[in-house]
């Protein structure tokens, strides 16, 4: 992701690619500005545009080989890009399922692939906080807990709902005056709107955790996104056990996450819960840094995970890497800059037709190297339907490694990432590679599953040791099972409170996917390969 200090314009510039059809796109940069050798295309700058997405695809696509042809696939014939990038995406075949990698049930919009458009502001960019830090929103989340149950599920401190009084766990009875809030379309399109839309302010009356109902308006503005909401450290008999909700990987935590890890390794923590039931990923970078606190000293020099880009990609010659649109993809150092790069393909400056893509190259073969001192035995991981990407790319990096356990419902299934290619106004977020972890293990398209299913109790606030999930890591650290005793003893017991009208497995599903769509879910891999 480009985030506004790295942002650039961009114009599209003619490139003839082996289809014998033409996109435009011409580069510039902030600091120096790059200029681009172009020729004249043809067509409408909706037209090239539609071009150029679908010459991206072409190449740079990882399932490629199941796209058609120019010809066939007649980019200009959509009517919008949205829909062509939805089109461009269901091609490819999952065999396990017999359904596109990219196929949501009921849903026009990919399962992996987006646009951002990067001028836009505020809330409607996907990109807003979950990578960059800095959102412009109400700054929370909420979600049914029952089928007439809507609860607040998270909320950013400093936010505009923070200073209005919400916390996870307040009960929303009304929504812009809208009281009748039931679980069903209706209502979801309605909450979609008012909270997650692009209105400027919203009126909310909830009851909090005291049982004291309020009623505020909360107003759009600027904050500081701090994706850890929570931190911890529980004693289970003699153990020390860690705790750590964490909501995003974000390009502004790194301290953070150095810190609380020292704090665990020095209250002599062993065991460590990772809360990651909404964290749908970020950048790859924050991922290798919880992995490398978390995991074991032993494993340092080791094979973490690998990254697999298509067979194109892999096998890039001079005369493919000159013609390749990723010339027009200016790969800037750690400060944002331009790299000249005279020896590189363009014969100016660095770009990602630069890079090598082949397996084994060490750009592509991550290793571990042990961060802190924290020791564990073992790690435990709260996920659910919502948990993706740079999340599951943790989760299956150290899987091979030590003891893992996972709590709660199968997670996303998106064992793909991406860079992004900037397109005239927008960037253009679609699957570029895979990651596989040391065992060779990766493709889990349908998600990891759990060792103990189990669901959430939104009413209880972060730490409660009797909310269900981490109470199924607590009991498993203090019994080595997840069996409930028969009889209640202390606050280990994994029991909860029988909700009324619960939703189903299904509805479950569905609302996570529904509610709250500006939320990121993605894996992104910034290149630092320095020229």
């Amino acid at each position: 992701m480009r985030n506004n200090k790295l942002s650039y314009l961009i114009v599209l510039s003619f490139l003839v690619l082996s289809v014998a059809s033409s996109c435009k796109k011409n580069t510039a940069t902030p600091d120096p500005v790059v200029p681009v050798t172009t020729t004249a295309a043809s067509g409408t700058r909706d037209e090239l545009t539609k071009d150029s997405i679908y010459l991206y695809g072409k190449e740079l696509y990882y399932w490629n080989t199941s796209l058609p042809t120019y010809d066939v696939f007649k980019p200009r014939s959509f009517s919008t890009n949205d829909a062509e990038l939805y089109a461009l995406t269901q091609y490819s075949l999952d065999p396990s399922t017999g359904k596109p990698y990219e196929f949501v049930n009921g849903s026009t919009s990919p399962k992996y692939s987006f646009f951002d458009n990067t001028i836009t502001t505020g809330k409607k960019s996907v990109l807003k906080a979950d990578l960059n830090g800095t959102a412009n929103d109400y700054g929370f989340s909420v979600n049914y807990n029952a089928t007439n149950d809507v609860r607040v599920k998270y909320v950013y401190e400093n936010s505009p709902a923070a200073t209005q009084g919400l916390t996870r766990g307040c009960r929303i009875t009304s929504v812009n005056g809208r009281t009748n809030l039931t679980y069903n379309t209706t209502n979801i399109a309605y909450l979609n709107d008012a909270i997650f839309g692009s209105n400027a302010s919203v009126s909310l009356t909830f009851t909090d955790l005291n049982g004291v109902s309020k009623s505020v308006v909360v107003t759009s503005g600027t904050y500081t996104e701090n994706p850890i909401f929570f931190t911890k450290v529980y004693t289970v008999g003699t153990k020390k056990v860690g705790y750590i909700v964490f909501n995003s990987f974000t390009n502004n935590v790194s301290t953070a996450l150095s810190s609380i890890f020292a704090g665990f390794a020095t209250q002599g923590v062993t065991e460590l819960i990772v809360d990651l039931r909404y964290n749908g990923g970020g950048f790859v970078s924050t991922a290798t840094q919880l992995i490398n606190l978390s995991a074991p000293a032993s494993q340092t020099g080791n094979t973490m995970f690998t990254y697999y880009y298509n067979s194109y990609l892999q096998g890039l010659n001079s005369a493919q890497r000159k013609a390749s649109v990723l010339t027009h993809q200016p790969l800037l150092d750690d400060a944002g800059k331009v790299q000249a790069f005279t020896s590189g393909v363009n014969g100016k400056y660095a770009t990602y037709a630069d890079l090598d893509y082949t397996v084994s190259s060490s750009d592509n073969i991550e290793k571990f190297a042990k961060s802190g001192s924290l020791n564990l035995s073992r790690i435990y991981f709260i996920v659910t339907g919502s948990t993706a990407s740079a999340s599951e790319l943790t989760i299956n990096s150290l899987r091979p490694v030590m003891d893992v356990k996972l709590i709660g419902e199968t997670t996303y299934g998106k064992p793909v990432g991406f860079f992004p290619i900037r397109i005239d106004k927008v960037d253009m977020y679609i699957p570029e590679f895979e990651t596989k972890n040391q065992a060779g293990v990766g493709g889990y398209y349908s998600g990891l599953t759990v060792d103990k299913e189990a669901f959430e109790d939104l009413s209880k606030v972060w730490g409660d040791e009797t909310e269900t999930l981490l109470s199924y890591a607590l009991l498993y650290s203090k019994n080595g099972n997840f069996v409930t005793p028969a009889a209640k003893t202390g606050s280990l017991s994994a029991n909860t409170t029988t909700m009324p009208n619960k939703l189903s497995s299904v509805e479950r599903q569905s609302v996570a996917l529904s509610l709250d769509q500006n939320n990121f879910s993605g894996m992104v891999k910034i290149p630092h390969k320095k020229f």
